[in-house]
């Protein structure tokens, strides 16, 4: 008895696919993680028990193997729990396999079988938009996937519901936004300036020619309120810079619709080491 379901590790701005491989043998009643899982996956086993029974489904008193593949990409987050528990569902026979055969999921299990929003959703959806496949996932989550375009977003709030769509039973509308986002306004603009003729027209330079920009002088002189009017007299973002800059702030699980379609501007401090620009340190355990 064997399942596979698809689903989305979250790596930076990839987002890699995982085949979440299920598979239930004879032998003492256990389940066991493979595929280089973190603290927070190792402990889906607890959440996904939980979820299946308290939802009213069957978990098998068998020996369960989970492999998370590549076995050689980390996995962290509890976005592999509503897979998880669709393969055991489907290694058990509870849900047929052809249900599950176009479909990738992500999402994090209550342990009622609630699920509950994860991070980093608008580069896993691109990614299921370029496959070609429908994506299921928490209902929270379904607004940001929506933006990725060519994709047929499936939103489920519980366990129940995603089995009830698989077997036919109550089948989900593909969820669309009700309008395309409007480009929010810097709220730093260039006008606001007093001054400062020689660096404005430094910056005017560099924006009509692309150019790198340099500022140099004693604190207080104003670099910084330069700098960050920058964004003001610059072109609009394109719909691919806007859903990169989106994807940045779903992986740092920050709003996307606030600021979107506005250039982000950060200001660190002079004394900043590279590590600390780019972040620095290991987030696997």
């Amino acid at each position: 008895m064997l399942a596979i379901i698809p689903t989305r590790a979250s790596v930076g701005l990839a987002a890699p696919e995982v085949v979440v491989e299920v598979h239930l043998s004879n032998g003492l009643p256990g389940l066991a993680i493979v595929g280089l899982p973190e603290a927070a996956v190792k402990e889906s086993r607890e959440r996904v028990r939980s979820a299946l029974i308290n939802a009213g489904f069957e978990f098998p008193a068998k020996r369960i193997t989970l492999n998370l593949a590549p076995a050689d990409l980390p996995k962290e987050g509890g976005r592999f729990d509503l897979p998880i528990a669709l393969g055991i569902l489907v290694a058990s026979g509870q849900i047929p396999q052809e249900a599950v055969g176009n479909l990738e999921c992500v999402g994090e299990l209550a342990l009622d079988g609630q699920l509950r929003a994860v991070t980093g959703v608008l580069p896993a959806a691109l990614a299921v938009a370029d496959a070609g496949r429908q994506l299921l996932l928490p209902t929270a989550n379904a607004d940001e996937a929506a933006l990725a375009g060519d994709l047929e977003v499936l939103p489920v709030s519980s366990l129940l519901e995603v089995v009830a769509h698989l077997t036919g039973e109550r089948r989900i509308t593909p969820h669309q936004l009700a309008e395309p986002p409007a480009a929010t306004v810097a709220a730093a603009d260039l006008c606001d300036v007093r001054g400062q003729h020689q660096a404005r027209r430094a910056l005017e330079v560099a924006a009509a020619g692309g150019h790198n920009l340099l500022f140099a002088g004693p604190p207080g002189t104003g670099k910084t309120m330069l700098a960050s009017r920058l964004a003001s007299i610059l072109p609009p973002l394109t719909e691919s810079e806007s859903l990169e800059v989106a994807a940045i702030r779903s992986v740092c699980g920050l709003d996307i619709l606030e600021r979107w379609g506005q250039r982000p501007f950060r200001a660190p401090h002079h004394g900043a080491s590279p590590a600390a620009l780019v972040g620095g340190g290991c987030h696997f355990q």
